[in-house]
């Protein structure tokens, strides 16, 4: 899938977010080799908590809010530290997730307040999507693909009937164009040339 995007005209991708799915980094450095692979945070702390009591979730959310809002790897790395030695013996298997996925997890840490507010999670794709199979679902069939992609295409402008999310869209994603742009060094207008 990943090379058929590649030769339909993606020629660089700068951050892939994934929720953890498996030998998926390794395909994307094969077909974009300087693509920076992260873990979707969020999807990352649902699985700490489907490891913990529902009593405990809270406590737990707090101790690791430090790790992923931590300005630097190192920093993040300490605060973890902390959260081991509180939570270990009580959640061994929340400490071996995060050090199972640290690798993933970290890249995220290099970047941008502006651009971590963008890559911290997938849930808006994901949610475009559910809403996407939600409409397809209740229709069951199509007689023609010209009868689908319509389908689709009011599932998609159902999501903003008075088209006023675009403008607030785009202002929240000024900043992180620019922090892009400089951390990636013109990558990111190369590709609109």
């Amino acid at each position: 899938m990943l090379s058929e995007l590649k030769n339909r005209g993606v020629q660089d991708v700068l951050i892939v977010v994934c929720d953890g799915l498996k030998h998926l980094p390794d395909s994307i450095g094969q077909v974009w080799p300087q693509t920076i692979v992260q873990t979707c945070v969020v999807h990352l702390l649902r699985n700490t908590y489907a490891y913990a009591s529902r009593t405990d979730w809270a406590e737990i959310a707090k101790d690791l809010k430090p790790v992923y809002t931590a300005p630097s790897e190192q920093a993040a790395l300490d605060r973890f530290a902390e959260f081991s030695d509180k939570w270990e013996k009580r959640y061994p298997a929340i400490i071996r997730l995060w050090t199972n996925t640290w690798a993933e997890f970290v890249p995220f840490l290099q970047f941008d307040n502006a651009i971590r507010q963008v890559i911290y999670t997938t849930n808006a794709i994901e949610s475009v999507n559910a809403r996407i199979r939600r409409a397809v679902k209740a229709r069951g069939h199509f007689p023609t693909e010209a009868a689908a992609l319509k389908c689709v295409y009011l599932a998609i402008m159902s999501l903003d009937p008075k088209g006023t999310a675009r403008q607030r869209w785009s202002n929240r994603w000024k900043a992180a164009l620019n922090a892009f742009e400089i951390t990636f060094d013109g990558r990111l207008s190369a590709g609109r040339k």
